[in-house]
């Protein structure tokens, strides 16, 4: 059995919400019960601090602070992945030394956006992450966002070079580019697929789980979805994915996490929105998405909003 890099992850993760109050402060208690919420709902792990958690509008302090309440909410009930990566490699690099003191089990390292770093430049940069840590590093990479591709070629080797390099969160949603990592990825390094959408079709193509957005409403169809693919029932599993089509596609129809903060709200977190530059919800997607919320009220009652 192949030997994982990082067999704590697990390989459902939800890449979490960052809740804020009136004032627009991080609201911990809020995110403590909405940490506990997820794993009660069958999520593996909780990246914390990523793009789905805003952490472009986040200080430093915030996002140490949102780690530790995180982790001390879920404890080893499940992972807590820290997003501690940026466009600047010294920065990152302090990051991911800070985190290791607050007990995470490991970090996320987005490709530095804005500047569009070379293939080698990325080498050096997750690098220098890789050398700084004794965590689980996963590389992350999502070039709508940050204006580069980190190629096939080189997410492999910076596996064969780094040992902590445990994995990568791919959302290019490029198939041909999922095939290869997988191809000539050395033995356990994980492949979690970073779009909704993709989930089934990396799956088939030998991807190991999913950082998900709207995993936030429908965790347990993603285990069973899981859980029927690795048993062979891959129509049982294709049923779940298409069922999921359209509450995905809303969640995804305007900047996320727009849709998902907003879905949560209707439901009884008070997240508060979302952080400027960000928007608000669109009143027509609202109309959209609140019919498709229906499976899910039952789920979030009273006990979990009182923090239970």
């Amino acid at each position: 059995m192949t030997a994982l890099r990082a067999p704590k992850i697990g390989a459902l993760l939800t890449a979490m919400l960052t809740p804020f109050d009136k004032r627009g402060e991080v609201d911990h208690p809020v995110a403590a019960r909405l940490a506990r919420y997820l794993v009660d709902e069958g999520n593996h792990g909780l990246v914390v601090c990523g793009t789905t958690g805003e952490a472009p509008a986040l200080s430093d302090d915030e996002k140490l602070a949102l780690f530790a309440t995180v982790k001390d909410a879920v404890g080893d009930r499940a992972s807590v992945i820290a997003g501690t990566g940026g466009n600047n490699t010294r920065h990152s690099v302090e990051m991911t030394e800070r985190v290791r003191a607050i007990g995470v089990d490991g970090v996320l390292a987005v490709v530095p956006y804005y500047n569009k770093p070379t293939q080698d430049g990325m080498l050096a940069h997750f690098g220098a992450i890789a050398s700084a840590t004794d965590l689980p590093v996963i590389v992350y990479n999502v070039p709508v966002r940050t204006g580069a591709n980190i190629l096939p070629a080189t997410v492999v080797e910076l596996a064969r070079r780094h040992a902590t390099i445990a994995g990568v969160k791919e959302s290019s949603g490029d198939c041909a580019q999922f095939a290869e990592i997988v191809r000539t990825r050395p033995e356990g390094f994980r492949f979690w697929v970073g779009d909704d959408y993709m989930f089934l079709p990396a799956l088939a193509l030998g991807a190991d789980g999913l950082v998900s957005v709207a995993a936030h409403l429908c965790a347990r169809e993603y285990r069973d979805l899981l859980a029927r693919f690795r048993a062979g029932d891959t129509a049982g599993a294709a049923r779940i994915h298409v069922e999921l089509a359209p509450l995905v596609a809303g969640l995804f129809a305007t900047s996320s996490p727009i849709p998902v903060k907003w879905a949560l709200g209707e439901l009884g977190f008070p997240l508060g929105p979302c952080r400027s530059p960000l928007g608000a919800m669109p009143p027509e997607l609202a109309e959209r998405l609140r019919p498709l919320l229906a499976p899910f009220r039952e789920r979030v009652d009273a006990r979990v909003l009182a923090g239970g």
